[in-house]
């Protein structure tokens, strides 16, 4: 007799094709590599890992690379987008593009570097009228690199609905 039993314990895990159909972003600006556990309408952790063909090694900086603090903070946008849309039970289409409203606490405790795996936890802290704010916190071997508290909307692409309108 086979055990159907759901085990809810088990990690939810999204590969780089199911992360695409949740993100516009492509390379070199998609940098979600993999999904390895969320709660809708919760959390969701996310892995980056940092190689030394990043293009923005070539310039920053050459002789000591290191991950743009802006970067850090786009990749765990894209985590946090990814939740919203999951949680939403919704795919984005080519009228949707999500906006950052703020950016808060923005601290950076560690540099990010090739070989280095970034590791992206959020945390959704509310939603209100289209905005959503989340904490959101990136490590590398258990030590925090980046941690601040994120705040987006998602909206219509408004040019692509005007062309579409003419």
């Amino acid at each position: 007799m086979t055990d159907t039993t759901i085990d809810t314990n088990a990690a939810k895990v999204l590969g780089i094709n199911e992360i695409k159909s949740y993100l516009p972003h492509r390379y070199p600006l998609l940098l979600v590599d993999r999904v390895v556990d969320y709660e809708l309408g919760k959390t969701i952790t996310a892995i980056k890992n940092v190689t030394v063909n990043e293009e923005f090694f070539n310039g920053h900086f050459p002789h000591q690379p290191v991950m743009p603090g802006v970067l850090m903070i786009e990749a765990l946008a894209q985590t946090a987008a990814i939740l919203s849309f999951m949680t939403m039970g919704v795919k984005p289409d080519e009228n949707s593009v999500v906006y950052f409203v703020g950016i808060d606490n923005a601290r950076f405790k560690r540099p990010v570097g090739p070989g280095d795996q970034l590791k992206m936890d959020v945390e959704i802290l509310r939603t209100s009228r289209g905005i959503w704010k989340y904490k959101a916190q990136a490590s590398v071997d258990g030590k925090v690199a980046v941690e601040a508290e994120l705040m987006c909307t998602i909206r219509a692409n408004e040019s692509a609905t005007n062309s579409a309108g003419q």
